[in-house]
């Protein structure tokens, strides 16, 4: 196996840290607490990324970047947690992680209107094939039932309101990274204000017991390497082996989630729930194969090939 190989097979990692992430943020909340929980959690990914890539130059970034680029992502982190947390139940929190995985269609339709990717006309069936297959996970057993999906969403509106902040949040960013980070990788820097978020709200009293079972012990650590190893094994597979190859198992990261979710916290996925997830993964793929091989203009950052899929999850 020769070193574009190797780099390809440890990068393919990534998709698998990142498809634990689902489960573990919601196992993470029940088992250990929201604020505690995730201050450790992303204090553990801050001191890996850290060691992995060296202290960050923050100079590198211009002020707006700093502000609007690198705070969507942080807002997205946020969301992604509070939307799971308040989830009801292991086949609501794996509906409100799919309106999350609209993400890679979301960030390609953004680099399409803000970023000058060319794409072909047939990237809006990829757009339609995602939001289908998000309709038919929230319609539940029944599918596409315009009254049965009116009911799951008002049981918990919230949740799947913060889901698709956050996903159009990450969108935002990547969009803003390609246009506005002069090249440069804010990832400890956004991880370390991850875990500083989350640790003002613990000493602000969000939850003034630190009430940690063994479980969540483990979440958290589980959580830290999936979220911090997952990002640097995928920066080692896109510095040295095929981009082509790792974009492609990316978008299967869906279908990863649900597989560790039904694991992890016993979520119970009807065939109907897994047709939706099949089209948000579909639709994924259309949207980034209608961009193959167009050009977008010269602009300062990773080529949108590779920032659309870099999820370094939060």
């Amino acid at each position: 196996m020769n070193q574009s190989a190797k780099a390809t097979a440890v990068g393919l990692l990534a998709p698998v840290l990142w498809g634990m992430s689902v489960g573990i943020v919601r196992g993470v909340s029940e088992d250990f607490g929201i604020a505690a929980g995730f201050t450790i959690m992303y204090t553990i990914s801050f001191l890996l990324l850290l060691m992995l890539f060296g202290r960050p130059k923050v100079s590198v970034f211009p002020w707006k970047y700093r502000i609007f680029g690198i705070g969507s992502a942080n807002f997205c982190a946020v969301c992604f947690v509070f939307s799971l947390a308040i989830s009801e139940g292991g086949t609501q929190t794996m509906q409100v992680g799919m309106v999350n995985y609209i993400w890679p269609c979301l960030t390609i339709l953004f680099a399409i209107l803000f970023n000058g990717q060319r794409a072909r006309w047939w990237v809006w069936t990829g757009v339609l094939l995602c939001m289908a297959g998000v309709l038919i996970v929230l319609g539940g057993e029944r599918g596409l039932d315009p009254e049965e999906l009116r009911r799951n969403l008002e049981t918990n509106p919230w949740s799947y309101i913060i889901a698709a902040a956050g996903a159009v949040s990450w969108a935002a960013y990547s969009s803003m990274t390609r246009a506005w980070s002069n090249g440069g990788n804010p990832v400890v820097i956004i991880f370390f204000n991850d875990a500083l978020i989350f640790a003002v709200l613990w000493l602000l009293g969000f939850e003034a017991d630190l009430a940690a079972s063994g479980r969540g012990w483990l979440g958290v650590v589980l959580g830290a390497c999936a979220t911090g190893l997952g990002y640097g094994v995928w920066t080692y597979g896109m510095q040295r082996g095929s981009m082509t190859l790792l974009a492609i198992g990316s978008y299967f990261t869906p279908v990863l989630s649900c597989l560790f979710a039904s694991f992890w916290i016993g979520a119970d996925l009807s065939p109907t729930f897994w047709q939706g997830v099949m089209l948000v993964v579909a639709g994924s793929l259309v949207c980034w194969l209608s961009t193959r091989g167009l050009k977008a203009p010269e602009a300062a950052g990773e080529p949108i090939e590779h920032q659309s899929d870099k999820r370094a999850d939060l």
